[in-house]
């Protein structure tokens, strides 16, 4: 009988009753929604829907919920805040039972019409001070630009958003996203385009903080497509675009319209007034338009004359040689292709001091010249230089090497006179006729196949090193800020809190750092950043801050959440100094009062480090966590306490600061984020030599 009736908790249970019914009906449904059961029963004028034992047939679901239980509370708490607020002239009441315990309520809306109602009953009135009702305007052609609607036909009146957000004051956001809603068709779901854009716009105004947001945008059902995900929380939406300029627009004109809208004696007379409230000042640069500079070069003379210099070179007077302009850089540089059959374009194009590791090679072994033919002994001999028809396209460097060969050249009485500058220009074959010049030829011995061999061991000599390289070197992360995060990486994971004791000390450099060794690795400890880490971690687990009582308490008008959450964790609530009257029996959002504040000389706190305590125990519930000023707090002070640089430390100091390093929970970096101690060279590596 017992499994039966666990079988029957497990399936859903409605119990109704009509106005015009005497008695009430109980009905039973089994798990694919048949009806199993009906009789009458008990019940006032209402409808009662009971769902007990959710994963009575999923045992290995029902374990891990166990597991994460209070993770799964916290889920299930936003996603019912939100059809709370959403949900207009219903009431909903939500309230939480531990075993055989006392029922603790959770979350109470009075059915209100107005969404405005139903936020100040989830959140408190506090949280009404600071919201904005979101007032919908057109997209101005700037934003329309920005997502590509210039010359699109948008359609009219397609979505319609109402809701709120909070004012862009500084100070009035909230820390944490734990705090917006949006609705698509009073539905909750996840835009996530939606809600960068939201949180982007936001943070033109308040950049450290978040806003609260509760917006419902209504759309044809048919521009919708919910069934993205099982949970429907992702959609599709048909002008998705048009919806983020209409968000973006209406955004900031409502903060530009607030106190942080900067106010202009001077208002220019050709803008609109639409335009001149929504639109943003721009930086004068946007409004100059600036010649690219490739434009600006080809129209220039003078940099097209100073291009040319660096392609064609110059003469002697500075002049540059235009000869042939039109076709000569392509084929000269056709002709600059390293090719067995042309070994002078081939030793032009790469030189022998490009490539010095091919150079020592080269140097270290035998000549090239073994296996390939003798080339023509060395001499001298005189060439006729060839005429315009014989090459159409000479390039520049060998014009200026025939014109500077004709004046280097000994014996130039062979040849005839180099022409002047001014007959030269009235007709370019004078410039371009055949000369005879005297040359120096030198044979150069030269093989590819055996370069390519050559080339082929040095490549697989490397690769050989390398890999041998590879075998004992553990770290390999570098001494710089880019490579921070893969040198923590690296300590993480080859060193244990147990080896720092172990850690022999070779000595102390400048002042300001600890050399070590462990095995064949040699480390670098920062002598201030590691104390520093120790002193801090100490003050977090062990400073218990006292709180000044206050002179009368103060109602915080906590959330239903918040306050079981708190009430859940008092204990580290009065570990950071606050101290709180709880009272079980009073009204939601009023059975928390603050009493106590922790200080400490120049610091000060409130409700808001309250709040962020309660957000993040929220995610860890039960682990001591401190507010984030607190953390700030016992980092300044650690800082204080610590060694400092410049500091001589005998060798038992410095042991010890070691040691401390292993018993700490992160010693990689300090408080404020600088390594504390770094990889500086294996020994293996280093040659025995």
């Amino acid at each position: 009988s017992w499994s039966r009736t666990a079988s029957m908790r497990a399936l859903p249970i409605v119990v109704t009753c009509h106005e015009s019914a005497q008695v009430g009906t109980k009905l039973v449904f089994d798990h694919n929604g048949h009806l199993v059961q009906r009789c009458p029963h008990p019940r006032q004028q209402g409808s009662t829907v009971s769902l007990g034992q959710l994963f009575y047939t999923l045992p290995v679901r029902h374990k891990e919920f166990q597991r994460n239980i209070k993770k799964e509370f916290t889920k299930m708490i936003h996603v019912l805040q939100s059809y709370c607020i959403i949900s207009t002239g219903v009431r909903i009441t939500c309230s939480n039972q531990t075993g055989q315990g006392k029922r603790s309520p959770v979350l109470n809306t009075s059915g209100s019409p107005c969404m405005r109602d139903n936020i100040g009953a989830v959140y408190g009135p506090k949280q009404l001070q600071s919201l904005l009702p979101f007032q919908q305007l057109r997209p101005t052609d700037v934003v329309k630009e920005d997502y590509g609607l210039t010359n699109a036909e948008l359609p009219e009146e397609l979505f319609t958003i109402t809701g709120f957000v909070s004012r862009g004051d500084h100070g009035v956001g909230r820390s944490a996203t734990d705090r917006q809603f949006f609705f698509i068709n009073k539905r909750p779901c996840d835009p996530s385009k939606v809600t960068k854009i939201v949180n982007e716009v936001y943070h033109m105004y308040n950049r450290h903080q978040y806003p609260f947001v509760a917006l419902n945008i209504a759309v044809a059902s048919e521009c919708v497509d919910v069934n993205v995900t099982p949970d429907k929380r992702q959609i599709f939406l048909q002008e998705e675009k048009l919806l983020l300029a209409i968000l973006k627009t209406s955004l900031m004109a409502m903060y530009e319209s607030g106190v942080n809208k900067i106010s202009l004696n001077h208002k220019p007379s050709n803008l609109k007034e639409d335009e001149h409230k929504v639109q943003r000042p721009r930086s004068s640069l946007n409004m100059s338009p600036v010649k690219p500079l490739r434009e600006a070069t080809r129209s220039s003379p003078a940099g097209r004359s100073s291009l040319d210099a660096f392609r064609y070179g110059k003469t002697q007077d500075g002049d540059i040689e235009d000869s042939g302009r039109g076709s000569s850089l392509s084929e000269c540089d056709s002709q600059t292709t390293a090719t067995p059959e042309s070994p002078r374009c081939s030793s032009e194009a790469t030189p022998p001091d490009k490539h010095p590791c091919i150079a020592d090679v080269l140097a270290s072994e035998e000549p090239l010249d073994q296996h390939c033919s003798e080339p023509e002994a060395q001499g001298t001999k005189t060439e006729p230089s060839t005429s315009r028809e014989e090459d159409p396209a000479p390039g520049p460097d060998s014009k200026r090497a025939r014109t500077q060969g004709s004046q280097d050249s000994v014996g130039s009485s062979a040849g005839p006179e180099p022409t002047k500058r001014d007959s030269s220009r009235s007709s370019l074959s004078k410039v371009d006729a055949p000369v005879s010049l005297q040359k120096r030829t030198a044979p150069l011995r030269f093989c590819f196949q055996e370069l390519a061999s050559r080339l082929r061991r040095l490549n697989e000599l490397q690769r050989q090193m390398d890999s041998d390289r590879l075998k004992y070197r553990r770290f390999r992360a570098k001494i710089s800020p880019g490579e921070n995060q893969s040198a923590e990486d690296e300590l993480r994971k080859e060193i244990s809190k147990d080896t720092f004791k172990d850690m022999e000390i070779i000595g102390q450099f400048n002042l300001g750092f600890i050399i070590t060794k462990l095995n064949s690795d040699i480390f670098m400890i920062d002598q201030h950043a590691s104390d520093e880490k120790y002193n801090f971690e100490m003050l977090q687990q062990h400073t218990a801050l006292q709180g000044q009582r206050l002179i009368a308490p103060q109602k915080l008008h906590l959330p239903a959440v918040s306050e079981n959450v708190l009430m859940e964790n008092v204990d580290i609530f009065q570990k950071n100094g606050f101290d709180f009257l709880i009272d079980e029996e009073a009204q939601v959002m009023e059975r928390v009062k603050l009493v106590s504040l922790p200080t400490s000389k120049n610091w000060t706190f409130g409700p808001a480090d309250i709040e962020e305590l309660i957000f993040m125990l929220s995610d860890s519930p039960g682990v001591m966590c401190r507010p984030s000023r607190v953390r700030q707090m016992f980092a300044s002070r650690a800082c204080r306490k610590s060694v400092m640089i410049g500091t001589a430390l005998s060798v038992s100091e410095m042991k010890k600061l070691v040691v401390h390093m292993g018993e700490i929970e992160q010693p990689w970096n300090c408080p404020h984020g600088r390594p504390t101690m770094r990889h500086l060279v294996s020994l293996d590596v280093l040659s025995q030599d």
